[in-house]
């Protein structure tokens, strides 16, 4: 099957991540890391927004309630409905930072971290809930990046960035995880795993930096589908559109001294397949 992408938005974000639809809006959210900003996209319209933060900003996803959530350098943070913001858990920690974030089946924030010259076991991976408990989930972490959960909430897949592994937990319904093995290793060449999402057949869908592509695994870990783009950093996909059927992705050119033309834009593969609606932070 050959998917041909589509430019959404042509832009030169410096680390673009984070693609999440949000269906309460019919937009697509997603960030740049490095340059501090929430962007928005609405693939019905067009019409883009752009928001500055006070700290470079690792994940945004929706509030049940409205607003937004944000993963930034010293904690969690809230941006209310009338579009003020709050602390939410608050842990400054000198030279580490905010990365990949995700919303569990049961409301709460998986937000992961790493330290800015991506030393080995710097960061973490802990779950927030919506009164701003936090409980560290995994605390050996280098670069905390791509989570996500099978369609039954079952499992929980997770990927580290330097081990070149898309791992996979069992995943209680109290918040908790265990039994960590596996899934698939991106082999030597072919790019670090870095964002993922999951689809409605339970397959898996990760972004591969410095590997130009996208790339979908099977529950067994059979690599099944691959989507070549020509930007090399490739960071983050999701699903979105009305009938989740349009796979987002993020992409970057910090540190690319001839950066593609496209590098930093948001790419979409119109009908790449059928996505999982995702739950927004109940908080």
């Amino acid at each position: 099957m050959t998917l041909a992408f589509d430019v959404a938005v042509r832009a030169e974000a410096e680390l673009g991540e984070g693609a999440t639809w949000d269906p309460a809006t019919g937009r697509l959210l997603w960030i740049d890391i490095l340059g501090a900003r929430v962007h928005t996209y609405d693939p019905a319209t067009g019409r883009r927004t752009v928001r500055r933060t006070e700290q470079h900003v690792g994940a945004v996803k929706p509030r049940a309630g409205g607003g937004l959530v944000l993963n930034l350098r010293d904690g969690v943070g809230l941006i209310d409905p009338d579009d003020t913001f709050r602390w939410l858990h608050r842990e400054p920690v000198a030279g580490r930072r905010g990365n990949d974030a995700a919303v569990a089946p049961d409301g709460s924030l998986l937000a992961g971290t790493m330290r800015y010259d991506e030393a080995l076991g710097g960061g973490t991976l802990t779950r927030v809930t919506g009164d701003g408990a936090a409980t560290v989930l995994l605390d050996d972490v280098t670069v905390s990046n791509g989570t996500g959960w099978s369609p039954d909430g079952r499992l929980m897949y997770y990927i580290d960035t330097p081990t070149r592994r898309v791992d996979v937990f069992d995943a209680g319904e109290d918040g908790t995880i265990g039994g960590r093995r596996p899934l698939a290793e991106i082999e030597e060449g072919a790019g670090f795993p870095d964002g993922l999402t999951v689809d409605a057949d339970g397959c898996v869908w990760v972004a591969l930096w410095d590997g130009g592509a996208v790339r979908r695994y099977t529950p067994d870990g059979e690599l099944d589908r691959v989507i070549e783009l020509p930007v090399p950093r490739v960071t983050c996909c999701a699903f979105g559109g009305p009938g989740l059927t349009d796979l987002y992705i993020t992409t970057a050119r910090v540190g690319l001294t001839a950066p593609h033309p496209l590098a930093g834009s948001l790419l979409v593969v119109p009908g790449a397949g059928k996505g999982v609606a995702q739950p927004a932070f109940a908080g």
